[in-house]
C-alpha cells in the first residue's frame, strides 16, 4: 500500500511542487492537500493520511498549533515539518509536540521522498548537525528557551536516570541521529532488539516518537 500523504502549506506553488514530486513515485500518494493548520483535521478525518507534510508559517493557524492539535487526537498520523532556519524556535517546539521531523524547504527532492518514508516507517528524519544548531539558537540567547533550560536538563537528566544501562545507550545512539542498523552495529545487537528497546524506552519516558527521545538526550546534555 502506497504512503498516504497530505500537504499542508499556505503557498500554492510549494503545494504544486510537492505534488509533481510526490505524484510521480509509485509508493507514495498525495491523498490531499490545505493551505492552513486549522483546515488540518478536518482534512485528516476525510483522508486519513499516513505522512502530513507541514508548513510553520500559515495565516490563521500555524504548522506548530495544527501539529499540537493533530497529536492529541487518537492515533494521529506522522507529522514531517516543512520550515526554513529563521523559525528555529518554532521547530523545536514541533519536535516536543511530537512532529516525527522536520525538513528545509531547500532540501533535494529525493531526501524528501526518503524522509517521507523514514517517517512513515516510524523512524525520525532527524539531523544531528541541524538539531545542535537549533538547540543552540534557542538555549544561546536571551528567550524563553534559555530560562527554562535548566529545567529541562533537570527533567531530562530525571527521566533517563530511571533507564537501564543499555536503554539509555540506545536513547543517546538516538540522540546523535543514528537509525535502527547504526544502533545495530555500534552497539552488537540485532535490529529486531533494536526495535524493541525504542518501543521500550517510547513507553518508558511517555513519548510519541525518536525525535522526542533525542531532545530529551540534547536537554540532558549526553551528546
Amino acid at each position: 500500500m502506497p504512503v498516504r500523504v497530505l500537504i499542508v502549506d499556505d503557498d500554492a506553488l510549494v503545494r504544486a511542487g510537492l505534488s509533481m514530486i510526490l505524484g510521480g513515485v509509485p509508493d507514495l500518494r498525495v491523498v490531499g492537500e490545505v493551505s492552513d493548520g486549522a483546515e488540518v483535521l478536518p482534512a485528516v478525518e476525510a483522508y486519513h493520511p499516513d505522512v502530513v507534510l507541514m508548513d510553520i508559517r500559515m495565516p490563521r493557524m500555524d504548522g506548530l498549533a495544527a501539529t499540537e492539535a493533530l497529536r492529541r487526537t487518537p492515533q494521529p498520523p506522522e507529522v514531517l515539518i516543512l520550515t526554513t532556519f529563521d523559525v528555529d524556535e518554532y521547530v523545536l517546539r514541533a519536535l516536543r509536540a511530537g512532529a516525527s521531523g522536520f525538513l528545509l524547504k531547500d532540501t533535494p527532492p529525493a531526501e524528501i521522498v526518503q524522509a517521507i518514508r523514514r517517517v512513515a516507517a516510524g523512524e525520525a528524519t532527524l539531523s544531528p548537525t541541524v538539531t545542535r544548531r537549533l538547540i543552540a539558537h534557542v538555549t544561546g540567547s536571551d528567550t524563553p528557551g534559555r530560562r527554562d533550560a535548566s529545567l529541562r536538563r533537570d527533567r531530562a537528566v530525571r527521566l533517563l536516570g530511571g533507564l537501564t544501562d543499555r536503554e539509555r545507550e540506545v536513547a543517546v545512539a538516538i540522540g546523535r541521529g543514528w537509525s535502527n542498523a547504526e544502533i545495530s552495529s555500534a552497539l552488537f545487537m540485532s535490529v529486531a532488539t533494536v526495535k524493541a528497546y525504542v518501543s521500550r524506552l517510547l513507553t518508558k519516558l511517555e513519548m510519541n516518537n525518536r525525535v522526542q527521545v533525542a531532545l530529551l538526550v540534547h536537554d540532558a546534555d549526553l551528546v
